[in-house]
């Protein structure tokens, strides 16, 4: 037990059971996170009919997931000094309101800039219902059941990004684009009637509401101008040309002496906004290196394998999506599984070992790709990956809240979820990085070696410009045609391979974080770990 919550007396600890079955009350959180969820990736697929729709360059329309993304990242630390300042429950309802107010607005929107506008808005909205959502489990459950319910909310969050996609494209082929941004308001409508009947404050957190004269306006600027700033740089860095470009190095200096500045002012303010100390846990921060991993492997491989499927396979974009629909129903079977293990005192630890190394092989079973791999192959490997991750997410939100006492379950969960986000940031730049870079290297390194002496070389060539002269093109076409072939192979072997780095990059980095279980704190009580 920590000295924190070894301070705190044990009324004060005590958790009232709730008004209503506390399974209505996840089902009806869940059901506004997944929305939210969604929405970081649904509108990926549709930018160029939505660039097309308004008259705006597909570069210009990219702002569309910058914007949200920004806002989304500045909301997300923030949740819980905003939870306290007003009540969870106005706050968690004001931004289910501001969000799906903000996905109509989407949906209208006339121009580029307007949407760009409405998108802000709708992050503003969106970052603040995931770390309200865990912090309502957390206090809704008792520890001995608090696994399965954040099995229903980890289904919700790492779902929802897989199959965002594959939704989008459908809807945008078969309706309009303003249609992703429409389909938020029923959703957001019944969650806002059954909050406002269902949920209640806990007693830890009534009382506390708009005290005046505490508000860290200089700590709020810092973490918002740092993690804005961050954010344009892992999302326009490769577009930019990340060091070769003024503006992305400008945006890295003040990103890092914001986030710094932040850092120093929040640990010594008297009411930050955000709450470092929580990282004294051992436990809390292993877990938050934990779910940065989990957001860096699962969205820098979702984004590679839909990718790889339509580019060097000729996959359309709903088979492409569908690679990754068997890996998002094996999740959703085995986070139930792994939330009744923890109702039974198994050890979280273990099962968080078992799944990282589970998603390591998956991803070393990736390195073995080929350009003529068929569907299931693709499916298989992210059915392995999908075992993986869904022993991770439950285990690790648990370790994280083992030795918080309630009254911090709103400033660990915003911190939590910034984690998991900024990792997913930091993979996809990683990841769309490295396919540029390293086909680069393959393709010149193919180059060296490729000698147009070579009687293996010229065969091809005599054989490609064969088989083109044979459907009526002239010798001196068909060689250009052939030559042409060969620029094609090599541009494909080299993209391969570059794919393949970047499945050995993440395979890596994921197993290197097995070792890192054994710092969390050994669990007390055989497996359950004591939150009081």
């Amino acid at each position: 037990m920590s000295e924190a919550a070894a301070a705190i007396p044990a009324a004060a600890q005590a958790r009232p059971a709730p008004a209503v079955n506390p399974w209505i009350i996840a089902l009806v959180v869940t059901l506004a996170t997944f929305m939210e969820v969604l929405d970081t990736s649904i509108a990926n697929v549709s930018l160029p009919h939505i660039a097309g729709g308004l008259s705006a360059g597909v570069d210009e329309s990219t702002w569309i997931i910058t914007s949200y993304l920004v806002s989304n990242a500045i909301v997300l630390p923030m949740s819980g000094w905003f939870s306290s300042l007003i009540g969870r429950k106005r706050f968690y309802m004001a931004c289910v309101a501001l969000f799906t107010v903000s996905s109509f607005l989407c949906g209208l929107a006339p121009s580029l800039g307007a949407l760009i506008v409405f998108r802000i808005l709708q992050g503003v909205g969106g970052g603040g219902l995931q770390p309200s959502e865990q912090s309502i489990l957390a206090d809704t459950f008792s520890p001995a059941k608090r696994g399965m319910a954040f099995a229903m909310y980890g289904m919700a969050v790492v779902v929802a990004p897989a199959i965002g996609p594959t939704l989008g494209g459908w809807i945008t082929d078969n309706y309009s684009w303003r249609w992703i941004f429409y389909i938020n308001l029923p959703v957001g409508l019944i969650s806002l009637l059954l909050t406002s009947r269902l949920i209640t404050d806990p007693p830890h957190l009534q009382g506390k509401r708009g005290e005046p004269g505490k508000i860290d306006y200089i700590g709020f600027s810092l973490i918002a101008l740092g993690l804005g700033a961050l954010q344009i740089v892992l999302d326009k860095g490769q577009r930019e040309g990340w060091f070769d470009s003024n503006f992305i190095v400008a945006l890295i200096v003040v990103a890092v002496v914001a986030l710094l500045a932040a850092i120093v002012w929040e640990w010594k303010s008297d009411h930050p906004i955000i709450d470092l100390t929580l990282f004294r846990d051992r436990s809390f921060a292993v877990s938050n290196a934990m779910m940065f991993m989990l957001g860096f492997v699962l969205l820098g491989s979702t984004l590679l394998i839909p990718l790889f499927a339509q580019t060097m396979l000729g996959y359309p974009a709903t088979d492409a999506g569908l690679a990754l629909m068997p890996g998002g129903l094996i999740i959703i079977c085995s986070m139930p599984l792994v939330g009744f293990l923890l109702s039974r005192k198994f050890d979280p630890r273990i099962m968080m070992a078992f799944g990282l190394t589970m998603v390591s092989v998956s991803l070393f079973y990736m390195t073995r790709f080929d350009l003529s791999i068929d569907f299931w192959t693709l499916a298989t490997a992210r059915m392995l990956q999908g075992c993986g991750l869904g022993f991770l997410f439950v285990p690790i939100n648990t370790v994280a809240y083992s030795y918080l006492p309630p009254q911090k379950n709103n400033a660990a969960s915003g911190i939590i979820n910034l984690s998991r986000n900024v990792g997913a940031s930091v993979g996809i730049s990683i990841v769309t990085t490295m396919l540029d870079r390293r086909a680069q290297f393959h393709r010149n390194r193919l180059v060296a070696h490729l000698d147009p002496a070579s009687t293996n070389v010229q065969a091809m060539l005599d054989g490609a410009s064969a088989r083109v002269q044979a459907h009526g093109a002239s010798a001196a076409g068909a060689m250009q045609q052939a030559y042409a072939m060969l620029q094609g192979a090599l541009q494909r072997q080299s993209e391969m391979l570059a794919y393949i780095d970047n499945f050995k990059m993440l395979a890596l980095a994921t197993l290197i974080l097995v070792p890192c279980v054994l710092l969390v704190r050994k669990p007390k009580g055989g497996g359950r770990m004591m939150a009081h």
